[in-house]
């Protein structure tokens, strides 16, 4: 077990030793009673202020330079400890003096241990314990495996290097003395894969709710407990050898710990979570009762021999997490721990290394090298009996060979226990930057998320079969997209002999926990969480289907991840279902009167990525109000209003074929508006002959009915053009325009230049822009990238 003052003594480095003389007073009286910061305990506050300035600033600096070659912030971190360490400038008896002496470090020591405290906690707040019951075999194997294969190989490895019968008693070399006595503590400590290290990885390199970040997710939680097991279990072994019943009280007292925090402190956190009304925010004095909490774990691991991070870590995997509880405690502990004290953390205990003092001996590397080797080839050998692909599973292999700041702590613990001497534990740490800096550049080339959506299946509305279904991804942020949603699928005339599969996917942001959740409500009734997800949407949708039964189908999902990567679940769901067009909610959000409510830029950022790696055509719906006004038009005796923009290109195209369903709708009267420009110039012909062949097809087969119109106009030239959108903006409640982003036309030339909104093309632009008052949706689609 890790006593207390191993903890406090983690950051204190032997090598910097106080110096007596004072420094002279300047002629600012900046160093008067300077020699007074010989207690630690008098103006101990402006040189905890000086040095955590120091180390920010130092850290922010290297990070600014290493992040152009793709280095995560933890090696620019460790750099940091390095200069103002005893390598660089801790030899200089001056800076000693002046920014780090030896009375202060304790106490900058026991002020990032507070932090890192906070980390344990927080790392057991966002650990989603739920996905044990959920994970499959594959994972579960991958994850033993990753644990017990590089102890016992690097155990074989460690006996083969002390064998050395020449030498013997005091002819032995230091490092052979120190295998023999210190190796298995290297080893256990060189063999762990830590789940927030893995997490923050992941997270890092945008996979973090791709197939295979949610696959080293499951299997670094089942690592991770593992090792917290073991750990557990072989501290108590090493007590037991020296004293039997002190051994026994510990585990006892562990068990009994363990009981309480299940039994009594779970329940009271679900109390506290069900005294919170759905959508408000959990009452501060829970957030506060709950850090007192976790003091206290912390005090009572002390006082009874239990790891000191012990408690706190166990109090975490007890909060709910995810809102409103987990979510309350990572926002506002959150910033302070991982912003501030955990950078402060890392390069203090990186302050004790001396790179000077490293001896690179051939027994150490090896000791080093072995588990992480073993770890990269037996997770891929795991990986590729599971079939998975080659390069997912050296990715696999090398994401759960990881080192961070676990691992760093780890180091720093042993060292205190005299188990590892200075220059071993320098060699570890250089270690952990060398792998924390090159790994993730090796899972970017070897991992493409993108890759699997690089079919060539031709998956659209053109190409949808005509009689057939049309699966569809309707994307929700919240309940004001649904009515808006639903309308543009009832214009869509849903019927039995065409009917429509809506796959409604609720995207929710990922907040409180690690790991992202996919939900689907057809499969899963109940989800292993108490938080119930997407009621709403649940309940609108299955009562459109109702109201059209036979002619619509519905499927509901959740996603819960980062907004940054809700483009990943988008696409996958769109593969899996085969869908032929996803249609996702513009950024904005217009009120009755026409003036822009409000507007996320996060969901701009969403639909960017979507129209980039969609693997089938995409619709962004620009809701003006008028399809919120029914849940279904074919039960209406209301007539709704469409017009089709058609310039030319496969966006339009693919937007008229979409129209062409909503011909057989009888509440809708539908106008094709198609311009073209009298200038003279050099059209694509290809280009030129589909679309004849789509307003031919069109106009042949659809004007017989009374509801639909044809309309060809000429345009001299873009300010004419956009002098007629002015006029039929307000005349329709929907118009459907396709996105045809830099595609050049002589009517849309002088639209390129004051596009604000790239993501919705010339024409979308300017339907939506703020100076255009107007009620009418708008609706830009883009056919499936692929087919172009």
């Amino acid at each position: 077990m890790v006593a207390q003052n191993q903890l406090l003594n983690m950051a204190e480095d032997r090598v910097l030793v106080c110096v007596r003389d004072p420094p002279k007073v300047n002629s600012l009286g900046f160093f008067s009673s300077y020699h007074k910061l010989r207690d630690p305990f008098v103006y101990s506050l402006p040189v905890l202020e000086l040095q955590l300035v120091l180390i920010f600033v130092l850290t922010h600096l290297f990070h600014s330079a290493f992040k152009r070659l793709g280095f995560p912030k933890i090696v620019s971190e460790i750099s940091a400890g390095v200069i103002l360490g005893s390598t660089v400038l801790g030899c200089k008896e001056s800076y000693q003096r002046i920014l780090f002496p030896a009375a202060s470090q304790r106490i900058l020591g026991a002020f990032c241990s507070f932090g890192y405290l906070l980390f344990q906690f927080l790392s057991g707040v966002k650990m989603d314990t739920g996905m044990i019951r959920k994970i499959g075999s594959k994972a579960l194997a991958i994850g033993i495996i990753n644990l017990v294969a590089p102890l016992i190989i690097g155990w074989v490895t460690l006996k083969a290097l002390t064998i050395n019968p020449a030498k013997k008693g005091d002819d032995a070399t230091p490092s052979h003395k120190l295998l023999l006595q210190n190796g298995m503590g290297i080893l256990v400590a060189h063999s762990m894969t830590a789940f927030p290290v893995v997490a923050l990885l992941l997270k890092d390199l945008k996979i973090l709710n791709s197939e295979l970040g949610r696959l080293a997710m499951s299997c670094s939680l089942i690592t991770h407990l593992s090792q917290v097991t073991f750990n557990s279990i072989n501290s108590l072994y090493y007590i037991y050898v020296r004293d039997h019943w002190r051994a026994i009280s510990d585990l006892v007292i562990c068990i009994s710990f363990i009981l309480l925090v299940i039994y009594i402190v779970h329940p009271a956190f679900i109390w506290m979570v069900k005294q919170t009304p759905e959508g408000r925010p959990v009452k501060d004095f829970y957030i506060f009762l709950t850090i007192l909490l976790v003091f206290v774990s912390a005090v009572i691991s002390y006082w009874f021999e239990l790891a000191v991070l012990f408690g706190p870590f166990i109090v975490g995997l007890a909060v709910p997490e995810g809102p409103p509880l987990g979510s309350a405690l990572v926002d506002k502990l959150d910033a302070l721990s991982s912003g501030v004290l955990l950078p402060t953390f890392i390069t203090l205990v990186t302050l004790r290394t001396n790179l000077s003092q490293i001896s690179f001996s051939i027994p150490h590397i090896i000791l080093i090298l072995v588990p992480f080797s073993a770890k990269i080839i037996t997770c891929c050998l795991t990986a590729l009996y599971c079939k998975m692909p080659l390069n997912d599973a050296v990715a696999l292999g090398l994401i759960m060979s990881i080192k961070g700041v676990v691992d760093l702590a780890a180091y720093s613990f042993i060292r205190d226990a005299d188990m590892i001497d200075q220059s071993t534990f320098s060699l570890l740490v250089v270690a952990t930057a060398i792998i924390a800096a090159f790994v993730p550049s090796m899972v970017q080339l070897l991992y493409d998320p993108k890759r699997k959506y690089a079919g060539y299946q031709k998956r659209s509305i053109m190409h949808s079969k005509i009689g057939g279904k049309l699966p569809v991804i309707a994307c929700i942020h919240s309940s004001d997209n649904i009515m808006a949603i639903i309308g543009i699928l009832d214009a869509s005339t849903p019927s039995v002999e065409n009917p429509i599969i809506v796959n409604a996917l609720h995207l929710i942001e990922l907040r409180g926990r690690a790991s992202p959740i996919f939900i689907s409500h057809e499969v899963q009734k109940k989800t292993h969480s108490r938080v119930s997800y997407s009621e709403d949407v649940i309940l609108a949708f299955k009562q459109y289907e109702r109201n059209n039964w036979g002619a619509v189908s519905v499927r509901v999902f959740t996603a819960i991840s980062p907004r940054k990567l809700m483009q990943e679940d988008i696409s996958t769901l769109a593969l899996n279902v085969l869908a032929s067009i996803i249609i996702m909610p513009f950024h904005r959000r217009w009120a009755i009167d026409g003036s822009v409510e409000s507007e996320d830029i996060s969901l701009r950022t969403l639909n960017r990525h979507v129209l980039e790696i969609a693997p089938c055509s995409v619709g962004i719906l620009v809701d003006g109000n008028h399809l919120r006004c029914s849940a279904s038009m074919s039960s209406s005796a209301t007539v709704y209003s469409v017009a089709v923009i058609f310039v030319g290109g496969n966006d339009d195209q693919e937007a008229l074929a979409l129209a062409k369903r909503m011909t057989k709708n009888r509440n809708i009267t539908l106008k094709i508006l198609r311009f073209f420009s009298t200038e003279v110039g050099s059209p694509n012909l290809e280009d030129e002959v589909l679309d004849i062949k789509a307003l031919y097809d069109f106009k042949h087969h659809r004007l017989g009915q009374g509801n639909v119109t044809y309309v060809e106009e000429a345009v001299n030239e873009s300010s004419e053009f956009a002098w007629k959108l002015r006029t039929i903006a307000d005349e329709y409640d929907l118009i459907l325009v396709g996105r045809s982003y830099k595609k050049e036309s002589p009517v849309t030339s002088g639209f390129e230049q004051w596009c604000d909104v790239p993501e919705l093309g010339a024409i979308g632009d300017f339907l939506a822009s703020r100076d255009l008052r107007r009620q009418a949706s708008v609706l830009v689609v883009q056919k499936q990238k692929i087919t172009r």
